[in-house]
């Protein structure tokens, strides 16, 4: 048995996961229920492609992935629409709206969710981990063969298992933003007096501070500023907001309080922290999403990020708990995903360099703007955000090796989340080689004049591992590399 700390969208997902690869897992999340609380307003980046292989996007209110044309890249617009290959797909929707959808989904895959119970204590060696849990009937004991910390950012998992945060903590910058009503917009824009009109969804840069407006969801429009002084630590109020736009326009905008039913955002956030965990692993012990690492969210990559640590995680603990994962599997976890975090605060801070006051910034900012026109520039930041320049260590020099699976392959392909072995060529060869790992490795014959291979072998969260054209060799090693011994051995032995 698996044991997940956190109910959030990360521990969810890596529950739907376990269970898609035959193992049952236990969420323990403190809150007695999903919090309502507003947080993040979408994806961006390879978790929407993910998720769309595993079925979930008409559950999330979209039927295929959306490539936007046009995006932000430290607050400056980033023009999408001449790329050949566009990597940035989007999905608006309220972090509350997918964690809805994923507790429902592990439901139905058999998932044990206990809310209001909280890990407080574990011991862990070679055979697995004994975790103490308060629940609301008071405390237990609970056995498992692994326990994974996605417990956010202050995670009990990672400070229980004595593992440092290390980074950097910033006081600087002050984001307000509500959900709030606005005046009618005209032609698509705000009319602000005195100052123009601003169009939404575009972050508007003053001296002073940043103005952003947007309605993500019908009837709740929202209202965000950037400033750099520092804030009282009072409540958050509406007229608090009114104050800081007319700081950062140098014009005021008639805010109103919001209408309709809740939850309605309202809140102040000063600073930030960059931190990426010392080590992702200790013994049977794991982290996900942000108890390994937190980070600005400019450009919304959190949720891209800890997603997909889920889904790289959990088919090798899977492979453990069913006895088949080859030595040093689970290594490859935080070798795989620690550059994918590094790569998130890179692009991160340096869009927050972008936003901050004065001159100097002004100027950088315009020759950003210069670069950004260049389509091989805008393909590169959009990659970046994407999430699609990381490309996974394998045994093979394809282009196609390491990167996510390309669209030639059928969506209903991993809708089960097993890895499969993709024939684009019809070899012979391939189904006497695969047989041995047909418990664990399905086959599909595909045509496709986009396929850019003969064969692909897919691993569960997506990733091609092994690449090939005219011949097979290499295959077989492959498959002993990722899905361990084939099948008539271990029978065998």
């Amino acid at each position: 048995m698996i044991a997940i700390a956190g109910g959030g969208p990360n521990g969810l997902m890596l529950g739907c996961e376990l269970a898609l690869a035959g193992v049952r897992p236990v969420v323990l999340e403190r809150l007695p229920e999903r919090s309502q609380e507003p947080k993040a307003n979408g994806m961006v980046g390879q978790v929407v492609r993910l998720l769309h292989r595993r079925g979930l996007l008409p559950r999330l209110g979209s039927e295929t992935p959306f490539r936007t044309p046009g995006f932000m890249f430290g607050m400056l617009p980033l023009d999408l629409s001449a790329l050949d290959d566009n990597p940035l797909t989007i999905l608006p929707v309220p972090q509350r709206r997918l964690e809805q959808v994923l507790e429902e989904r592990a439901l139905e895959l058999g998932v044990e969710i206990r809310r209001g119970h909280e890990v407080v204590a574990f011991t862990s060696d070679e055979s697995g981990v004994d975790i103490e849990v308060r629940g609301p009937q008071g405390e237990y004991r609970l056995s498992a063969d692994f326990l994974v910390g996605a417990d956010g950012g202050h995670s009990t998992v990672r400070k229980l298992a004595g593992i440092d945060f290390p980074g950097v903590s910033t006081e600087k910058g002050v984001v307000r933003v509500a959900h709030v009503t606005l005046p009618e917009l005209v032609d698509g824009q705000l009319d602000v007096p005195g100052f123009g009109r601003i169009p939404p969804g575009v972050h508007t840069r003053t001296e002073h501070g940043v103005f952003f407006h947007i309605e993500l969801e019908q009837g709740k429009p929202m209202v965000v500023t950037v400033e750099w002084d520092p804030a009282d630590d009072t409540a958050m109020t509406i007229d608090e907001l009114r104050q800081s736009v007319h700081r950062v326009l140098g014009a005021d905008v008639p805010i109103g309080e919001p209408s309709g039913d809740g939850p309605h955002l309202l809140r102040r956030t000063s600073g930030g922290n960059t931190r990426i965990a010392e080590k992702y692993r200790d013994g049977r012990v794991f982290l996900i999403g942000d108890a390994a690492h937190v980070h600005s969210a400019m450009g919304g990559p959190g949720l891209n990020l800890g997603l997909q640590d889920a889904a790289n995680l959990a088919w090798k603990l899977a492979a453990h708990v069913n006895g088949w994962a080859p030595d040093g599997l689970l290594d490859t976890y935080e070798a795989e995903r620690r550059p994918a975090a590094e790569r998130v605060v890179l692009h991160t801070q340096a869009q927050s360099a972008l936003t901050g006051p004065g001159p100097e910034v002004t100027a950088l900012r315009a020759f950003f703007t210069e670069l950004m026109a260049k389509v091989d520039v805008a393909a590169h930041i959009a990659e970046t955000m994407a999430g699609s320049d990381i490309r996974y260590p394998t045994g093979t020099n394809h282009s196609l090796a390491g990167r996510f699976v390309p669209d030639a392959v059928p969506i209903e392909q991993l809708r089960d989340a097993r890895p499969v072995l993709v024939d684009f060529a019809r070899n012979p060869a391939l189904k006497d080689i695969a047989a041995e790992w047909n418990d664990r490795v399905d086959v599909v014959e595909v045509e496709s004049p986009y396929a850019h291979a003969d064969v692909l072998l897919v691993r569960s969260d997506g990733y091609v591992v092994w690449a090939g054209d005219g011949v097979l060799s290499g295959l077989r090693e492959e498959l002993a590399t990722w899905f361990g011994v084939p099948q008539m051995l271990t029978t065998a032995s």
